[in-house]
């Protein structure tokens, strides 16, 4: 057996220790010392020469724990105010919770003890200065198990000075062990109360009340997506963040190109970080919270170097783990900053017990359940837009000026949509306009959001009233339909494993990199369509013009508007080129190591005009749907500027984050010499063609790229046939009145036509083609005619992945019979 020289100055082995420091114990040491404090151990011991850095402390052991519980005949007594326990009585709890932990603290600890913590502590001392600061933890030794995290259940004391202070902290913290919420947990895990045993960890102070601290994840904690990892941090001591006192900056950063050497950092959100916890240095606490003054709020609590060293030693510890476990253990981790060293410190390590014990790989569809006759005539119906169901009370809003009146779980019903009315299409339960085809805004953005909507209804607006309950069903077929009422409707879910994989390649439409993690769960071959201009309208709302030009905008309340979403940007186009970078480099690493192909900024001049500050540089054309959009802006003097900004945005997430499966892509571009021109203007920004892998596709939407498909293959690597524009260009219509919605059909002869030489022309000079129109979501027989034909692959809506493939892989199926 192991031995140890005990405080006593006999040999003893370490179960019998009372003390044991940190360097001492690890992982197997849990029923000795907690979870907690054998996670600090394991690093110490094994992570250090890793270039983990933890700060050293002791541990006092369960078998201390139990000396002095049944040393002092407290078991018995604990038991009998136990007796009565029932959690589901809050007084009751209280109670007994009062009284367990009055017997604890009224018990004094046996002199051994004493003798052992305070010997502990001067060792500790020398190290770090006479009473030096400590904190004082709770770790209870079922603590931190993969499915049970006991995180938070017992007390904490920070800035501990003195042996009497030590063990006075020392002593709360084994009353802590039947505070009432720790009691109560217990319970409903089918812990018992008396097999578990508490360690208390002394830890070396890390002086992050004059810098920052935080806690990390190495896995997104509301997705489960396992290759991220989350950094939070605010000003201060840790437990502001720990306890949720403090709204904290957010940090994302992709692990496995992290690894590889570059700098993938995801996503950085400022928190308002109002307070933070400092030592109460003169005064009469420990500690205590103070303002954080405003200057200090509107930054970054974290540098990006340092960013990205937290989540390289998450990386290590959740590798470590792991490898431990034998299993993938994803970590939460606690880390602090020292003001004074400026050094970073992992303080606590523990399993994630929330995403890594959820269920994977379900996918959910949806059916009304029985609607009595009296509800079963639909008030309003129109074109259904997915195959969801969604209810609420209604909300009528005619004029974009007043969005404000919406409420988050609200129906929105209006006559048509731009990109003004996002900020509230992601708050709706469901959408409803009266104007509008399948392919128009609302459709498109109702589709990216993941809720149902139901387009070109007519008379929505003036059948359906303010405050009205109604249920907008999209899972009847092509005709959505809007019932009176709150009606039921369930829910059946789909194991992912069942899903067939088919030899077309099954793609996503994706926009809102907020859902690219949870939607690259449902099997993929990677992303059809990465459209900027969610990014554009959502997350940075100005035109790049007018963040270039922002010392010259004619529009004053523009400019303010400018100013307060850029504080921390001298340089409001760097704001456009974080923001953009952001936002695509999510999406790319959702999907990551599959291509991601990401459409370059095709707004019209209308929509961009109604961008913050557009107006001053957009032209007014009156018919901007077939104007000055895609290709035909990148290379003008009028936009060069601002398509440069996409070019250093996509060379960041290509270059910097690692992120080489995207793949670009022009659109609405007129000729193979467009095209040409638009290449040049790339190279000028440092994206060519053919470097570092980089691969420009083309989206084939006009008659031109069809006729020319032979040419275009000469300029660029691939096509992507939109199917909307190629429908409303090829049949003369406009795909957003709702006059001649009727008439758009992508199973029209002269379309199918255009398709099938497009597709023939493309295999015929060695180019791959799919396709990212909604046509195959809707019509079976389209991704039927589709397959037939060869096409390299197809392009969904994440809510059509699972009809869509399910009809490919039959399609598939009779091709090969013959």
């Amino acid at each position: 057996m192991e031995t140890l020289f005990c405080q006593d100055n006999i040999t003893a082995t370490k179960e019998c220790a009372l003390v044991l420091p940190f360097s001492d114990v690890g992982i197997q040491d849990i029923p000795l010392v907690g979870g907690k404090n054998a996670s600090l151990g394991e690093m110490i011991q094994q992570l250090t020469a890793k270039g983990v850095k933890v700060p050293m402390g002791f541990a006092t052991t369960a078998y201390a724990y139990r000396y002095f519980i049944r040393g002092a005949g407290l078991e018995e007594k604990l038991r009998a105010i136990f007796a009565t326990l029932d959690v589901e009585d809050v007084a009751n709890l209280r109670e007994v919770g009062k009284q367990a932990r009055a017997l604890i603290l009224g018990t004094p600890f046996p002199q051994d003890l004493q003798d052992a913590i305070a010997a502990a502590y001067k060792q500790l001392c020398p190290q770090s200065g006479t009473n030096t600061d400590v904190a004082v933890r709770s770790s209870a030794t079922a603590e931190d198990l993969p499915d049970a995290s006991f995180a938070g259940q017992q007390e904490t004391y920070l800035n501990v000075h003195g042996v009497h202070s030590v063990l006075e902290a020392c002593h709360k913290c084994f009353a802590s062990i039947f505070t009432d919420r720790a009691i109560s947990y217990r319970q409903i895990k089918g812990f018992d109360h008396f097999s578990i045993a508490l360690s208390v960890g002394v830890q070396k102070m890390v002086r992050s009340d004059l810098a920052c601290s935080g806690v990390m994840f190495s896995i997104d904690t509301e997705t489960g997506f396992k290759d991220a990892a989350l950094i939070t941090a605010a000003y201060g001591l840790g437990e502001n963040v720990v306890q949720g006192a403090v709204n904290p900056d957010e940090y994302l950063v992709f692990k496995p190109t992290l690894q590889q050497g570059f700098k993938p950092i995801l996503d950085k959100r400022l928190g308002s970080k109002e307070i933070k916890m400092v030592y109460d240095v003169g005064g009469s606490k420990q500690t205590k919270n103070v303002p954080v003054s405003d200057a200090d709020r509107q930054q970054f609590a974290l540098q990006d170097t340092e960013i990205l060293q937290l989540a390289k030693w998450a990386c290590v510890i959740e590798d470590h783990y792991s490898a431990v476990r034998e299993t993938p253990t994803p970590m939460d981790i606690e880390w602090a900053k020292d003001g004074i060293t400026h050094e970073l410190f992992i303080v606590q390590a523990r399993p994630e017990t929330v995403q890594s014990q959820k269920t994977k790989n379900v996918l959910k569809s949806y059916r009304l359940g029985p609607i009595e006759a009296k509800v079963a005539t639909p008030i309003v119906t129109g074109r259904a837009v997915g195959e969801m169901i969604g209810h609420g009370q209604a909300r009528v809003i005619l004029n974009v000026q007043e969005i404000d009146q919406f409420q988050a779980g609200e129906v929105l019903v209006t006559s048509r949509t731009d990109p003004d009315w996002e900020p509230i299409m992601k708050k709706a339960s469901a959408i409803v306009t009266d104007q509008g085809g399948r392919t128009c805004h609302a459709a498109i953005i109702a589709r990216e959001l993941g809720i149902p909507a139901i387009v070109g209804c007519q008379t929505a607006t003036t059948t359906i009233h303010n405050k009205q309950a109604v249920t907008v069903s999209c899972a009847e077929g092509e005709e959505g339909k809007v019932y009176n009422g709150i009606l039921p409707f369930e829910v059946q879910e789909f194991e992912l494993e069942n899903l067939p994989r088919t030899q077309t390649q099954i793609l996503m439409n994706v926009g809102n990199p907020q859902e690219a993690f949870s939607l690259s769960a449902i099997p993929n071959d990677g992303v059809g369509l990465a459209r900027m201009e969610f990014i554009i309208a959502n997350h940075i709302q100005a035109h790049p013009l007018a963040l270039l030009n922002f010392d010259d905008l004619d529009d004053r309340v523009a400019q303010a508007k400018i100013a307060d979403l850029t504080p921390q940007y001298e340089n409001k186009a760097d704001f456009f080129v974080d923001k953009l970078a952001f936002g695509i480099g999510t999406i790319a690493a959702a999907f990551y190591p599959k291509p991601v192909i990401v459409r370059l900024s095709d707004f019209k001049s209308n929509e961009y005009a109604n961008l913050l500050g557009g107006r001053q540089f957009e032209p007014r054309e009156e018919n901007p749907m077939i104007g000055w959009r895609g290709a035909s802006r990148y290379y003008d003097d009028r936009y060069r500027e601002g398509f440069a900004l996409e070019c250093q945005a996509m060379k960041r997430v290509r270059n910097e984050m690692g992120l080489t499966n995207v793949v670009l892509m022009v659109p609405f571009c007129r000729t193979p010499e467009e095209g040409q021109r638009v290449l040049l203007e790339m190279s000028q920004h440092g994206l060519v063609r053919g470097e570092n892998g980089l691969q420009v596709y083309v989206m084939c939407e006009l008659p031109s790229n069809v006729m020319q498909a032979d040419r275009f293959s000469e300029v660029f690597d691939g096509f992507s046939i939109g199917s909307n524009d190629l429908t409303q260009l090829t049949l003369g219509l406009d795909r957003d009145s709702a006059l001649v919605a009727h008439l758009f059909d992508e199973r029209n002869a002269a379309v199918k036509r255009m398709i099938a030489q497009a597709i023939a022309t493309a295999k015929a000079n060695g180019r791959k083609i799919g396709i990212c129109g909604q046509a195959p979501s809707d019509y079976p027989e389209f991704a039927q005619f589709l397959v037939e034909l060869g096409i390299d692959s197809i392009s969904l809506n994440p809510d059509s992945v699972l009809k869509t493939t399910l009809e490919i892989d039959q399609a598939e199926r009779k091709l090969q019979q013959g």
